[in-house]
Formats: structure tokens, C-alpha cells, sequence
């Protein structure tokens, strides 16, 4: 068997907020992808997938849910035919690897599926989210479902609020100078612990006004200038979440890249933020002159995700 390929995505603005229902873009990145895949003589990675996949089949069969059924006596049989999840997305990359394998799932195994090519409603776009969070939580423990959302439909998707998700049209990427792209922290993130870190300072009044009244504020002007292209506002809002996620995210940053990302912000060079629940994996950088950024950043490997 071989299934179709399923992409990475790049939550580019509202990491954390959309957990405390802000705004959020997420956008597919076609550069890693992965697909189910059999084989008779299963080795390595290919082995561990298949030994993951038994364990993600028991947790759906024990998992009662009025949402979605799944055809569980063909999931068993490809799994104990050798099926595994051939991927080249990294784990703990903050990237989506976890949302694309539910994706897959979801595409082989549902029953009665909501595919891609019907009309997708606001219903049938919150109903697809509440199955991957389901579906998605046997690996986070808890989860949006917006990372395999995005693989499934590998659609720009606008976030507005829990119960508010579209489709988005995004610019076409221009010749510029300008960059998103991800900086390699060459150290692997999990996003479970962060989570916590995170819900741990909720605790806190002053964390939540902070939340609500800067950082969710910068995180919807970002969205509103990257969707209608206004790009000089859009670097003036990234500064200003930069410097607030320095200041409040820290257990998230990679203790590493705490003077790098301030050298950012001071130089104007680039500016850097959280990608996905940060703690490793890659960190998300924007800048208005993309090889001035990479001669800053000449020690670490960067690779390009859109240009202005």
C-alpha cells in the first residue's frame, strides 16, 4: 500500500494564544511530508512506526466518541501487514509530524470522511477539528487538531477563534528581500511539558493580562498585515512580539538563542518567534532583508519558508 502524501505546516502567528481562543494563521509547508507506506521486512524507523501505529490503533478503538468511526478491522490488518508512516517532517520540530500521521489516519480509515473536495463549511471545518484534536491528544496528551487540519486540507487556514476557522487566502510570494524562515535550534522540543510551563503561568494575573492585552493584540495586527500584504506594519508588530516573547516566554526559548534572538531585536537584522510550542526544534524568524539576516546568522542553518 501507499498512501497519499500528507505536508508540514507552519503555525506562523498564535502559538499559545490560540490555546486562550486568539487569532491564529497556520500554513502548509510543503518542504517535509510523509505517507503510509508497507513493507514486508520493517526495520529501524520503519519498525518503531509500526509499533507506534498499534499502540495509536488501540488508543481509537478505546476512545468512545460519537464524532467518527473508523474501519478498525482494516486498520489492524495493514498494521500487522507491515504498515508504517514513512516521513521526512522532523519530530519535535514544532512542524506538524504528528498532525500529518493523523491526517493519514483519518483519509485511510474514517468512515463516512469529509474530504477536501466538498463544499467545506464553517460546521464541517469545526467538526474535522474536533476529531483531530481527539485523534491528535494520543501524542500531546492535549491538542487544537489544527496541526492535522492543516496537513488534511493543506489549505492557509485563519483561526479567529475556537469556533470560528476559514480557509485564507495568503499573498503570492513576491521576489523581495523580505523572509519568513526557520532557524534549526539543532535541539529536539516536546510540546507536553511546554504546555504546562505555559498553563502553570496562566496561574498568574499578571501573565494573563499580558495575554490578553499585548500579546494577543500584536499576534491579530501580524495576521491582519502578513494576509492584506502591508508589510511594513506587519515587521513593526513581529518587533514588538518579539521582544514580548523574550520577556514572557522564556522557559520556551532554547536557553541558547536568548542573546541571538536580542540581537535581533537591537540590530533589526531579523526578528524571531516561537514555532509551535518552542522548547527546540525550529524557531520562526522575519525578515526585511533576508541575506543581511543570513550573514547575521551565518553559524546556524536556516532554511526559507515564504518572501515578500
Amino acid at each position: 500500500m501507499k498512501g497519499p502524501l500528507f505536508y508540514a505546516k507552519i503555525l506562523l502567528f498564535g502559538e499559545y494564544g490560540i490555546i486562550k481562543d486568539s487569532k491564529g494563521l497556520a500554513i502548509p509547508y510543503n518542504s517535509y511530508n510523509g505517507a503510509l507506506k508497507s513493507s514486508s521486512n520493517l526495520l529501524g524507523a520503519a519498525k518503531k512506526s509500526n509499533d507506534n501505529l498499534a499502540k495509536f490503533y488501540h488508543y481509537l478503538k478505546n476512545t468512545s466518541t460519537d464524532l467518527v468511526s473508523f474501519n478498525f478491522e482494516k486498520f489492524k490488518k495493514d498494521i500487522d501487514s507491515g504498515m508504517y508512516f514513512d516521513s521526512s517532517i522532523p519530530q519535535g520540530y514544532g512542524v506538524g509530524s504528528s498532525g500529518a500521521l493523523v491526517a493519514s489516519i483519518y483519509d485511510q480509515y474514517a468512515e463516512d470522511k469529509i474530504t477536501i473536495l466538498e463544499n467545506l463549511t464553517r460546521d464541517k471545518l469545526l467538526n474535522l477539528k474536533a476529531i483531530f484534536s481527539l485523534m491528535e491528544s494520543f501524542f500531546h496528551g492535549k491538542s487544537s487538531g489544527l496541526d492535522p487540519l492543516n496537513s488534511y486540507l493543506s489549505l492557509p487556514i485563519l483561526i479567529n477563534s475556537k469556533t470560528n476557522i476559514e480557509p485564507a487566502g495568503i499573498p503570492s510570494q513576491k521576489e523581495g528581500k523580505g523572509a519568513v524562515f526557520l532557524l534549526d535550534s539543532e535541539q529536539v522540543g516536546e510540546t507536553e511539558p511546554m504546555v504546562n510551563i505555559f498553563m502553570n503561568k496562566m496561574k498568574n494575573e499578571g501573565f494573563r493580562k499580558m495575554l490578553n492585552e499585548e500579546f494577543a493584540i500584536y499576534t491579530d495586527a501580524c495576521i491582519d498585515n502578513f494576509l492584506h500584504g502591508n508589510v511594513t506594519s506587519l515587521f513593526g508588530n513581529v518587533k514588538k512580539l518579539s521582544k514580548l516573547v523574550l520577556a514572557n516566554f522564556k522557559p520556551m526559548i532554547p536557553s541558547a538563542f536568548h542573546k541571538v534572538w536580542e540581537q535581533g531585536i537591537q540590530t533589526n537584522d531579523y526578528y524571531l518567534k516561537l514555532c509551535g510550542s518552542g522548547g527546540g526544534g525550529y524557531i520562526l524568524g522575519f525578515a526585511q532583508d533576508y541575506e543581511k539576516a543570513k550573514s547575521s546568522l551565518q553559524d546556524y542553518k536556516l532554511e526559507l519558508v515564504y518572501r515578500f
